[in-house]
């Protein structure tokens, strides 16, 4: 098994082939877990606690191979929208409930919930249910995940929404 380590700043000077993995939001949170590169290789992420991999960010293995990480397509929910007010408007509302944002020019994003999206029909803003990769945003405090727990384990934090 690969062992991947670090998460590096820049490949332009690494001439070696790079791998790929891909993962959606909820994988790409979590330090030290058990992975397959898009190639079939296994591999095991033994990163720093607290670690966010973004899209294109780079890992390198103890062996000094090099892995470029790839965000998943997954289903969200996507709101365009060219009011700013009404944007702002739709972040206030879903920022209060701990909802994890991915913010843009004329678009949010979040992980698909239909009671959120219900929400924001109430508001007067329509939601578009798609396969995209989600991006939020890294947080105020910059970890984007700033809940710690006991382990490194697949426990991530769930506020859960009533249907």
């Amino acid at each position: 098994m690969l062992k991947i380590h670090k998460k590096i700043a820049d490949t332009e000077e690494i001439s070696q082939e790079i791998a790929t993995l891909t993962l959606p939001y909820e994988r790409r949170i979590i330090s030290r877990q058990r992975v397959s590169l898009d190639n079939g290789t296994d591999a095991g992420l033994f990163l720093t606690r607290g670690t966010i991999l973004h899209d294109d960010d780079c890992l390198q293995a103890e062996t000094g191979e090099v892995i470029k990480v790839k965000a998943a397509k997954e289903t969200v929910s996507t709101l365009y929208c060219n009011d700013s007010l009404m944007l702002a408007r739709a972040c206030y509302h879903l920022g209060n409930r701990h909802v994890p944002l991915q913010i843009s020019t004329n678009l949010l994003r979040y992980q698909h919930d239909h009671v959120l999206d219900d929400m924001l029909h109430g508001l007067g803003l329509h939601v578009t249910v798609e396969e995209a990769s989600f991006q939020p945003e890294a947080g105020a405090y910059g970890g984007g995940h700033g809940h710690s727990h006991a382990d490194d384990t697949h426990q991530h934090h769930v506020h859960e929404h009533s249907h």
